[in-house]
């Protein structure tokens, strides 16, 4: 589910900002960016977002700005050991070949990696663990609130779409009977016309409805569809303590399973259309719930 969110504490060590990004995914995938001072830490804050989040991919980026006036807060500084090292090449060249001179500014500054980004590593004073998670915890909360603003407007859909599959199942339910009376009429006709005038025996196209009325019965189905959804309407209404996202993937996949023997039992124009309108809807709520935790 979509979500952003972020935070910023002060710290001894500077000013501390957090960004949770979230996106829609099947399973919880957590990637961070961090500053070489807190690289140390990410198992620790990949088990503090777990607290807060179940599913998705979660982006968590974290800067550390060094106090004002601080060396670090300059961001540059000159790499000395690596000028050292140049020099020494420079003046060993000199040596080596006979060429006069002296290496200048000018010269060493060609050089892109003598000036280097200072992130304040080398200052004494770190962030504590206890502002870390402060920072992350306000970050995640504010990701969530957006979140549960998104799960209200899902949620809408997802009963909206359970509505479509209810109705969808009353026409099948209306419509099954009346397929059976026009099939016995079909067979009557279709036997007479090749008895030409021998009378037919009652009883035996009586079994022969019988029989295709157990092989075209979809009233199991029908009681089964209606009870995921009923579960599903639960599982969503329920203030849960742990997520249902996946129950509800479970849900889907049965509901599918169920519309796919209706079909196959349907052997009628009507019904065939409905059960194409309700696959349609259980496509949209797969869509849909792989965004629930």
């Amino acid at each position: 589910m979509t979500g952003y969110g972020e935070a910023e504490r002060e710290t001894a060590a500077g000013t501390l900002r957090v960004e949770v990004r979230t996106v829609n995914h099947r399973h919880l995938n957590v990637n961070f960016r961090l500053p070489n001072a807190l690289v140390r830490w990410e198992g620790e804050l990949r088990e503090w977002l777990r607290a807060h989040f179940a599913r998705g991919h979660v982006n968590c980026s974290i800067r550390l700005e060094p106090p004002a006036g601080s060396p670090a807060a300059r961001g540059l500084r000159i790499d000395e050991d690596r000028v050292q090292a140049y020099l020494a090449l420079f003046r060993e060249m000199g040596t080596r070949l006979g060429v006069a001179g002296e290496p200048d500014l000018a010269l060493l500054t060609r050089f892109n990696d003598v000036i280097v980004r200072d992130e304040g590593e080398a200052e004494q004073v770190e962030v504590t663990p206890g502002e870390l998670r402060a920072a992350l915890d306000d970050a995640a909360r504010q990701n969530l609130g957006m979140r549960e603003d998104e799960g209200r407007r899902l949620h809408d859909d997802l009963e909206g779409r359970l509505r479509a599959i209810d109705a969808a199942l009353r026409v099948v339910e209306e419509r099954a009977p009346a397929r059976l009376v026009a099939e016995r009429d079909r067979l009557r006709a279709a036997i007479a016309e090749l008895a030409g005038g021998v009378a037919v025996d009652p009883d035996r196209l009586a079994q022969e409805v019988a029989y295709l009325a157990e092989r075209w019965d979809v009233n199991e189905e029908l009681v089964r569809f209606r009870s995921h959804n009923e579960l599903f309407r639960e599982l969503l209404a329920a203030e849960a303590a742990e997520p249902v996202g996946k129950r509800l993937s479970f849900l889907v996949q049965e509901m599918n399973r169920e519309a796919n023997t209706i079909g196959s039992k349907a052997n009628d124009a009507a019904i065939s259309h409905r059960v194409v309108a309700i696959k349609e809807e259980i496509e949209r709520l797969r869509e849909q719930v792989e965004n629930v935790e």
